[in-house]
């Protein structure tokens, strides 16, 4: 029987926006991963699956039990919950608290049972996470990675039959990545991970791809589904050379056939004339020729939109295939110092002092664990935090993009966010940048709240690299909620930029093909 399966399913929005129609799928493989560009409908569609979500149209069959990652930073980092309430268990350790106060009621006993040792063992357990070992902990003064880290080690401990990850490795680093593959190995139940991360996808057994043309399948993990795609896209390529080889060609019969018709027409013209043959005869030889060039006139326009479909259809496909472009404002780079930090203490994260000179030409890369305080340093440079102790001095503008999109307006349209945020910059030069990323046509009216995450953060790169001054950039893991090609994109553009920035970012391949000059560790 296979794990999950949907049937003709389709979505649409409230405004009657079709995301997409009649999907299927069957999952009989215990690792699948889904991959797809930005806003292609990826996490919708894993909402359906689960059943977060009811679909317009079509039917979905689940297992028995199933359990959803899907990040909520917002909600969480705000949370002012202790991790032991966060993991459930307040009820047991308000008891245990109180029988070690002395208070032997019979419910605190019933509410322990045999837990016991249940404060040793998370105890324990969290200090293997990296997480702080205080069950008493706020998780409002969790970082991102530690965050992510505390809600995946939940839901492996459940005996779930599926999971259905989405994006679980966005925030984590080099070591929560490890442990996060580890985590997956050595779960029982059945995996639909939602990703961008090849580590990760390398892991999958099967690899689905929602695009605008629906979900196709491919056997294998992410390598053999890139060199099946790479495939086709050479073949998309071969077959849009030989369509329009076929087009010349097409013209150059069709000219030719109008060339030899006029001459045969002139000629019967002429006998017409001189009288060298009958007039009853020249007629019907007119005729006889009219309608053979009327239907030869009628093939080739019918070869012609034959082969103009082919060539829109192929276009169509390749589109799926095409990158896409991040334009951002270059300026000249200067070499002056942008900020300086001496001796700084951050007010959080780890309480090693930093020392840090940063110039305006410089492609710094933060690197760091989970919780040191990589994005505490990024709002220290900007003025939103103080240290605790230790200098800062700060000489040129600083523009911070943070890793959930506050940028992004959700109640202004993509163009509205685009003009309204960059001084200078006009309609026609907003729209062609904002084609660049896939924006075209009326696709520029969607409001910010529609925008998936990587829709969010290449609309917020764009504000931010058309900035009239051209501040110096502090990126807060950009690279997040990016698809594969738009991550090569991204890359590609901070390389090429002649500005300054400093980049968190856990995927040190990312860092190095954006161009960094700089490594900054952060202990």
């Amino acid at each position: 029987m296979p794990v999950l399966q949907a049937n003709n399913i389709s979505y649409q929005f409230a405004n009657g926006d079709m995301l997409f129609q009649q999907v299927s799928c069957t999952m009989a493989a215990n690792r699948v991963g889904l991959v797809g560009r930005n806003g292609v409908g990826k996490s919708t569609l894993a909402a359906l699956l689960s059943g977060e979500k009811q679909p317009s149209q079509g039917a979905v069959m689940r297992p028995p039990s199933l359990s959803v990652y899907r990040q909520q930073p917002r909600q969480l980092l705000s949370d002012k919950r202790s991790i032991g309430a966060f993991l459930g268990v307040e009820n047991v350790l308000v008891a245990l608290k109180q029988v070690e106060r002395g208070d032997c009621a019979p419910h605190w006993f019933d509410v322990i049972g045999e837990q016991w040792d249940l404060p040793m063992q998370l105890t324990q357990q969290l200090t293997e996470l990296g997480l702080p070992a205080d069950l008493d902990f706020p998780c409002a003064q969790l970082s991102g990675g530690q965050l992510a880290r505390l809600q995946l080690w939940q839901l492996f401990q459940r005996e779930a039959h599926l999971l259905i990850l989405d994006e679980p490795s966005n925030h984590l680093d080099t070591a929560g990545k490890q442990w996060l593959i580890a985590s997956m190995q050595a779960f029982n139940g059945a995996i639909l991970l939602v990703s961008h991360d090849r580590a990760l996808l390398r892991e999958m057994d099967e690899i689905w791809e929602l695009s605008g043309l629906g979900l196709s399948q491919y056997g294998g993990n992410y390598d053999a589904y890139a060199r099946h795609k790479q495939t086709e896209l050479d073949a998309m390529a071969r077959k849009l050379v030989s369509v329009e080889k076929q087009k010349r060609k097409l013209q150059v019969q069709a000219q030719r056939n109008r060339e030899k018709a006029e001459q045969r027409a002139a000629q019967g013209k002429k006998r017409r004339n001189d009288g060298s043959q009958p007039k009853v005869l020249t007629d019907s030889m007119k005729d006889r020729a009219t309608a053979r060039a009327s239907q030869r006139v009628k093939g080739e326009r019918r070869r012609q939109t034959d082969l103009q479909r082919t060539r829109q259809a192929l276009k169509a496909q390749t589109e799926q295939l095409k990158s896409q472009t991040l334009y951002l404002q270059n300026s000249a780079g200067r070499g002056h110092r942008v900020a300086s930090v001496l001796e700084g203490v951050m007010c959080f994260g780890n309480a090693q002092p930093v020392t840090l000179h940063v110039h305006g030409d410089d492609k710094i890369h933060l690197i760091g664990n989970n919780g040191c305080g990589k994005s505490t340093l990024l709002k220290t440079l900007l003025g939103e935090l103080r240290l605790k102790r230790g200098e800062l001095q700060v000489s040129k503008p600083l523009y911070y993009l943070e890793q959930h999109f506050g940028t992004v307006r959700p109640t202004l349209s993509v163009l509205e966010n685009l003009l309204q945020q960059c001084d200078g910059l006009n309609e026609i030069d907003a729209r062609t940048v904002l084609a660049g990323i896939g924006f075209r046509g009326d696709s520029v009216y969607r409001l910010g709240e529609m925008l998936s995450g990587g829709e969010k953060m290449k609309l917020a790169m764009l504000i931010v690299g058309h900035q009239p001054q051209q501040p110096f950039l502090l990126l807060d893991e950009p690279d997040n909620h990016l698809d594969l090609d738009a991550k090569h994109v991204l890359a590609r553009t901070l390389s090429a930029y002649r500005g300054g920035f400093i980049v968190i970012s856990h995927d040190h391949d990312f860092a190095n093909d954006a161009g960094v000059n700089r490594h900054y560790i952060m202990q």
